[in-house]
């Protein structure tokens, strides 16, 4: 019985510190664009493909 008089408040406490981590996160803008980040794994090469090409296109203009 002794043990609950501990367990009870420590429990309450990390409940409330996880439910105000979750809350910041969510005011933060966390969670405001969860498919985004996924998406953008598809299109990366293509990105960088297209970067490629402007610095290539940059550099034959300084040369010239």
């Amino acid at each position: 019985m002794g043990s609950l008089y501990f367990l009870i408040p420590v429990s309450v406490v990390l409940v409330g510190l996880i439910v105000a981590i979750f809350l910041w996160a969510v005011r933060s803008g966390q969670f405001d664009d969860l498919e985004g980040p996924a998406h953008s794994i598809l299109f990366e090469e293509e990105d960088k493909a297209a970067d490629r090409e402007l610095e290539d296109k940059d550099n034959d203009s300084k040369t010239q």
